[in-house]
């Protein structure tokens, strides 16, 4: 696997990238509080100060990009790079976001869903109908911590269902190349979980919080994992928080060779370029973006800029 180069260094906490065509790479700072775009030679620009703590991001069908914004977190600001520690005393929901390019004009989509508030939306995905899977980590506090689920949402902000839900720290997210499954990554318990998609915008889920008969792979030791994004070849590449570097498993559950990288903190991998062979990773602890050339492409997304 060939090294990787760094972009841009002196991120705040850097997540949810966004390869476009002109060789700009959209971030979000999850301790700036922004959705930022990393020029070509490093220099870094806001899009727009959206507040909070936005985790992920995607383009959507209206060419907005829509932020999972987990409602922000207590840093210690002392390293290379801010490191959440806690949850402010001033956090009240999470929240879905949709920002407009042209402008950096943006809006709050939703906060609730059943009447329940959002707690720490991270990661989100499109599908071909135009909605999009997004998950709830959930916030951890001093002596508790919230649960989270799975949940869709239509992107004019008329719908929002919850179908998976207790999850335990779910983060990453990715369709299948036939958009028949939805995958999952699990934080704490390093797990990758599978769900058929029976139609759009429902998944057949657990039949019991005792069924694991949705793991697809579980880390064999103490392993954190982060975003993910999947390959054409049907490959999910999941960033290791806690090792740094990437996991890639098949559709049928079985780790390839573990991409390591030199510092810790991977928090997510996206797929750019003319043949989408461009790895674009984040490294959150480190506030680094990097690229490397990628042996197979990754799953061109439905709206990708």
């Amino acid at each position: 696997m060939p090294a990787s180069t760094v972009l841009a260094t002196g991120l705040e906490f850097p997540e949810g990238p966004i390869p476009l065509a002109n060789g700009d790479v959209l971030i979000v700072e999850i301790a700036r509080g922004t959705l930022s775009v990393v020029r070509p030679g490093g220099h870094v620009d806001v899009v727009a100060d959206l507040g909070g703590g936005p985790n992920g991001a995607a383009i959507g069908p209206d060419g907005c990009v829509y932020i999972c914004n987990n409602g922000g977190f207590i840093w210690d600001r002392s390293g290379p790079a801010p490191q959440p520690i806690g949850t402010p005393p001033d956090y009240s929901t999470g929240s879905i976001q949709r920002v407009d390019l042209k402008t950096g004009r943006f809006e709050t989509l939703y906060t609730h869903c059943d009447g329940h508030p959002l707690k720490a939306p991270n990661d989100l995905v499109f599908d071909t109908h135009g909605g999009f899977w997004f998950t709830d980590t959930g916030k951890r506090f001093e002596r508790h911590m919230d649960v989270g689920g799975i949940y869709y949402a239509k992107a004019d902000g008329s719908f929002i269902s919850a179908q998976v839900f207790p999850t335990d720290a779910a983060n990453g997210i990715g369709l299948s190349p036939d958009h028949k499954t939805l995958y999952m990554a699990e934080t704490m318990t390093g797990r990758l979980w599978q769900y058929p998609v029976v139609s759009p915008g429902v998944l057949e889920g657990p039949a019991s919080f005792f069924d694991g008969s949705g793991v697809l792979y579980g880390a064999p030791g103490y392993d954190l994992f982060d975003s993910l994004a999947v390959e054409d070849s049907g490959n999910i590449c999941v960033a290791a928080l806690s090792r740094g570097g990437i996991h890639i498993i098949t559709p049928s559950g079985e780790p390839q060779p573990f991409v390591a990288l030199d510092a810790p903190g991977t928090t997510n991998i996206a797929f750019g370029g003319p043949d989408r062979q461009d790895a674009y990773i984040t490294q959150g602890m480190m506030g680094t973006l990097v690229h490397m050339r990628w042996p197979r492409p990754g799953l061109a997304l439905p709206y990708a800029a």
